[in-house]
């Protein structure tokens, strides 16, 4: 119990960090730091790079590099933003397709790549800004296993899709390193187990929920660790600090949805699924991933 009141109390501080946060933070981090030269950030990977969210009230301008840039300044550190997120990206695509047909917009210091795949146009800017990229991360490998949730077997198709994923995250983190250099932090995300709004969400499938919660760490997030590890990226577990693998027999109240388990609960809370159906983070979920990444950190990037 004092587990599960300290995982919703987590999502409760987050919010209310959120709420706290000065209006005018913006994704470029202009204004006052203490650094004189360029530290740039570069965010690789798929929407939740972006920041997207379901609703066109909220703007991009809440995505985890956002919360990044505000932490870091605070720090002493004004990053400058290079945003290569592609929506829909897969690990294949990032490495093979050129351009994007989602990209980060220019408010989000989006950069265009009309002709070369995501990965290529990365690491060239990294290494054209060797020593003054202060941090990478990369949020890429969700999309490979969404459609599992469709599949007449959601667990045979995840363990189908993790040796791709493995291969190809291991292939961009070489070319990444490569370009950066090895003192470069580089940081590697899994997602929100979304999955398990599937419990609450029509058509409500309780089924699909529990084996989602076998899915991700068993399967797919420890080929990610090894991937990023491997080449010397930092490894940030999302889902385990969503609350995804508590139990589902510990349950707890949600509104609107009654007794449900307190995985299915901090699903709701970080993620749109329960509402909208949609895999995306809302703002406090984005926020919490930006905690995660700094904590993850060097006390001060150059």
């Amino acid at each position: 119990m004092r587990n599960t009141m300290a995982q919703l109390a987590l999502a409760g501080s987050v919010l209310a960090a959120l709420l706290v946060l000065p209006a005018t933070t913006t994704a470029a981090g202009a204004g006052a730091g203490t650094t004189s030269s360029p530290s740039y950030y570069v965010s690789i990977g798929d929407s939740y790079a972006i920041g997207y969210q379901p609703d066109p009230t909220v703007s991009l301008r809440f995505g985890y590099t956002r919360g990044v840039i505000s932490a870091e300044r605070k720090r002493g550190t004004n990053l400058s933003l290079a945003n290569f997120g592609c929506g829909g990206a897969t690990t294949t695509s990032l490495l093979t397709t050129p351009g994007c047909t989602d990209p980060a917009p220019p408010s989000l210091n989006g950069v265009p790549y009309l002709t070369v795949p995501q990965a290529t146009a990365a690491t060239a800017f990294i290494a054209a800004h060797r020593g003054h990229v202060a941090l990478i991360t990369i949020s890429i490998g969700g999309n490979d296993v969404t459609k599992c949730a469709l599949s007449p077997n959601p667990t045979g198709c995840v363990v189908s899709a993790v040796p791709a994923v493995a291969s190809n995250v291991a292939t961009l983190l070489v070319q990444v390193r490569a370009a950066a250099g090895i003192t470069t932090p580089i940081v590697g995300l899994t997602y929100p187990d979304v999955i398990l709004g599937a419990w609450v969400h029509p058509p409500v499938s309780q089924s699909l929920a529990s084996l989602s919660v076998a899915a991700l760490p068993l399967e797919h997030n420890p080929s990610l660790k090894t991937a990023y590890g491997a080449n010397g990226g930092t490894f940030v577990d999302v889902t385990k600090a969503t609350g995804a693998y508590t139990p589902l027999t510990k349950t707890t109240v949600s509104r609107p949805y009654g007794r449900v388990p307190v995985a299915v609960a901090l699903a709701c809370t970080y993620t749109w699924y329960c509402a909208k159906g949609d895999i995306h983070p809302h703002t406090v979920g984005y926020q919490l991933i930006a905690n995660l990444i700094v904590a993850a950190l060097p006390r001060r990037l150059r």
